[in-house]
């Protein structure tokens, strides 16, 4: 299927700062946050005020069944952040990240939520057996099981790769976004911060790495170094496919 664009001029957005911290962040979504944040402020302040670029919207798809289940990496300011709103727009997919999940269980005060606190207050890192739990149980839920899920970053070893299949949870597809390491540093800092840079998306890659070995047979790579529609549409073509063919094998086309 195909994806639906309709461009409309937005109104002019506002240079407005970003938006405030938890004080307890999950380590490994630290790097995510961290590099995230400056990136969009460097877009935004790179822009012409002149000039205000077309946003595009998405209209929704058809729902698979059964719904699909996508897991999606990428490096920090590789732009995923974005794909999974769009993703998630047309696919009515149920978008999960271990970060915003790990900071809304300590902020409830939950069991895990309490764990994980006394971990990060000692400055050592949570568990995989507290995360993994929690992903578990967001994957379990009425929604995600109803009109499926999108992972965003997770896993980021094969550890945890591993506890999730255990669990039963496997996707039907590993998307990977890959943008160059000169890009990708560019688009989050300045000279002074390169080293440290290059050190994180280092880890990055190693942790990609471990997971693909676990999805190497239902992964694709997408050229991310591309505007945000382009990026989309190899996603998006990749989905429908598999969305077409769902519909096509399921009991009710065949019953037709």
């Amino acid at each position: 299927m195909a994806c639906c664009v309709n461009y409309i001029s937005p109104p002019r957005a506002s240079l407005s700062p970003p938006p405030s911290r938890s004080s307890f962040s999950f380590p490994g979504d630290a790097v995510h946050s961290l590099l995230r944040e400056p990136a969009l402020l460097l877009r935004r302040h790179s822009r012409s005020p002149s000039i205000v670029a077309p946003r595009f919207q998405v209209v929704a798809a058809e729902k698979a069944e059964p719904p699909l289940k996508i897991m999606i990496s990428g490096a920090p300011a590789s732009g995923k952040g974005t794909q999974c709103e769009l993703i998630t727009q047309k696919y009515g997919l149920v978008h999960i990240s271990a970060g915003d999940l790990l900071r809304a269980e300590i902020a409830s005060g939950s069991g895990n939520g309490k764990l994980a606190k006394e971990y990060m207050e000692k400055g050592q890192l949570v568990p995989d057996e507290i995360v993994v739990m929690m992903v578990k149980d967001r994957l379990s839920q009425t929604d995600s099981q109803q009109n499926g899920w999108l992972l965003d970053g997770y896993p980021r070893s094969s550890s945890q790769a591993t506890a999730l299949k255990g669990f039963g949870f496997q996707p039907d597809l590993f998307i990977v976004l890959e943008v160059p390491e000169d890009i990708l540093i560019e688009r989050v800092v300045g000279p002074h911060m390169k080293l440290s840079a290059k050190l994180r998306l280092k880890t990055h890659n190693q942790n990609v790495s471990d997971v693909l070995s676990m999805y190497d047979d239902i992964t694709i790579k997408i050229k991310g170094n591309r505007s945000k529609e382009e990026v989309f549409a190899q996603i998006d073509t990749a989905l429908s496919k598999m969305l077409q063919q769902r519909n096509n094998t399921s009991p009710s086309s065949l019953s037709s």
